[in-house]
């Protein structure tokens, strides 16, 4: 039997056939590597976007998409001319196109009318779509308002709804407010922003920018609020904050308004509305809560250890929900605040537990000149936060708090702890 002979030649051709599969090989796994990334991307930009808003001014499309073109500017508002319905010859006519760089709308007369004429033209701004969506709950609050909030008017807030059923979007236009109340005595007339909240979550905290010195400031502000099913729709309120702006101090409420979304109806489109800005709920005001305070000072070291233990009964912020509160502790000598601390914030919740400790050196022998203000607030997310309550421990403090700093200073070294029930910050 013959032996079995490969030649040289045979062996040389393998190298190349299994290089020529391997090439193969790659260019297969990168060309379907490449169209797996393809696809995750295009079903990327085809999903939902999650539940977020955007904020757009000056009536500018709601979708950052549209806005490749120029044309889409004021597109949607000429489109809003040509199906508005013809308005009677005696209600006001707001011209958007007609204001100048403060947002004022220019002073008009009047032809051949009494004052009166003026104060009934007002509610006919209200359109059909409104006075359904108007609850029963709202008409009983306003007909009980009592003598003198009724001759003290804080103006009126127009806005519109609508509901974008292909994206999914919750669309809110701020438009404008008339007949606002000076904040400034000196200059007779305010710096008006508005707040907006979703209620009852509060997650979702929005406010348009400042105008300045205008009673009658024209926004014109959209926020689009993306991923809201619209049968969750009608458990939400919305609760508006009209507010003065103020650079030296805590800025001024003018007022606010609270609208249930239950009994809305946006299936057919926008729903153009306004409502008389009524006085800051006051409710709060019966009970401010209590703050648990520790206090310890050390003679020896001349310091004076303070712990911000708990705080119970928080009051709701407004009609906005529950607080989310923190405390600041400054430190007073002679009047004279010399240094300050806070605490973390509590997130939604009447009864924060804080237990966090501070050290305070004192400048002077003994605590005669010394005095500690807490201030409990609820954080504000984008805006200036609101003092729930407030507490000073002192030597000229009266109630607990002059009692509390009285056994400190008779009893050093030992820490003493007590209840105080907070007042009006």
């Amino acid at each position: 039997m013959a032996p079995i002979t490969t030649s040289r030649e045979e062996f040389d051709e393998i190298p190349t056939v299994v290089g020529i599969f391997s090439a193969f090989g790659l260019v297969f796994t990168v060309s379907l590597f490449a169209w797996i990334c393809c696809q995750r991307k295009s079903s990327k930009s085809n999903k939902t976007p999650p539940y977020k808003f955007v904020h757009v001014l000056k009536g500018v499309d709601i979708y950052p998409e549209n806005l490749n073109s120029k044309k889409k500017f004021g597109a949607d508002d000429k489109n809003e001319v040509k199906n508005k319905p013809a308005v009677p010859k005696n209600s006001l006519h707001l011209d958007l196109e007609k204001r100048d760089l403060n947002g004022n709308f220019p002073k008009t007369n009047l032809k051949a009318g009494s004052p009166s004429d003026a104060e009934n033209a007002t509610p006919k701004l209200i359109l059909e779509g409104e006075k359904e969506a108007v609850s029963p709950d709202s008409l009983k609050s306003s007909t009980s308002l009592s003598s003198e909030e009724k001759e003290e008017k804080l103006g009126t807030l127009f806005f519109s709804l609508e509901y974008n059923f292909e994206r999914k979007a919750f669309v809110v236009n701020i438009k404008e407010a008339r007949g606002l109340p000076a904040m400034d005595e000196q200059s007779m007339t305010s710096d008006p922003y508005i707040k907006m909240t979703i209620l009852p979550e509060k997650k979702h905290k929005v406010k348009t920018r400042v105008l300045r010195k205008t009673l009658d400031p024209a926004f014109d502000e959209t926020f689009t609020f993306y991923g809201i099913p619209y049968t969750q729709i009608q458990e939400l309120a919305l609760h508006f904050t009209i507010l003065s702006f103020d650079r030296f101090s805590r800025d001024d409420i003018i007022g606010e308004v609270l609208i249930p979304l239950s009994g809305i109806e946006l299936s057919e489109g926008k729903m153009l509305m306004n409502r008389e800005i009524i006085k800051r709920n006051v409710r709060k005001s019966s009970g401010r809560g209590e703050l648990l305070i520790s206090l310890c000072y050390q003679s020896t070291t001349n310091t004076l250890t303070v712990v911000v233990l708990k705080a119970r009964h928080l009051p709701k912020s407004d009609v906005s929900g529950l607080s989310d509160p923190y405390v600041k502790v400054n430190l007073y000598h002679a009047k004279k605040r010399i240094s300050k601390k806070k605490t973390h914030v509590k997130k939604c919740t009447p009864n924060a537990v804080f237990n966090e400790l501070f050290v305070f050196d004192i400048p002077c022998e003994g605590l005669e000149d010394i005095s500690v203000e807490f201030l409990v607030l609820d954080s504000e997310r984008g805006s200036r936060n609101e003092v729930i309550g407030q507490l000073v421990l002192g030597a000229a403090a009266e109630g607990t708090g002059g009692e509390h700093w009285k056994e400190i200073c008779d009893y050093p070294r030992r820490q003493i702890a007590k209840w105080h029930v907070l007042c009006d910050g």
